[in-house]
């Protein structure tokens, strides 16, 4: 993976919003994210640029789990929510398999707010 931004920070602090990943993530968690390191991999969780949807609208970045490469095209991967109610996916006929460069950086940790506390947690 490159990063998003020649010369930029490796690290980026994203904040997640929605249901699509719950159980794994709460709308609220704060996710430290690498730009730069070893390649994605099946299983990752990942923050990605969605293409537009139906109507040609831009959709926000989001954060989602790579289940594997395409087998019609190994350079694009499939995602996927770990939520099956909510969120985009792959599966979505707008969305599709995504480009290695919509691909924009892996989830390292999760820091989460449960009963008024902050804690680090590894994303599986």
């Amino acid at each position: 993976m490159t990063p998003t931004t020649p010369g930029g920070p490796p690290f980026a602090l994203v904040r997640v919003s929605g249901r699509s990943m719950e159980p794994t993530l709460h709308a609220g968690d704060l996710l430290l994210v690498t730009r730069l390191g070893r390649a994605v991999r099946a299983g990752d969780v990942v923050v990605c640029d969605l293409p537009a949807d139906g109507h040609g609208r831009p959709r926000p970045r989001a954060v989602k789990r790579v289940t594997g490469r395409d087998p019609d095209d190994p350079a694009r991967w499939w995602i996927d929510s770990d939520n099956p109610g909510a969120g985009v996916t792959s599966f979505d006929p707008t969305v599709g398999s995504l480009a290695d460069d919509a691909v924009r950086g892996r989830v390292l940790l999760r820091i989460s707010r449960r009963k008024g506390r902050w804690g680090p947690r590894r994303v599986h």
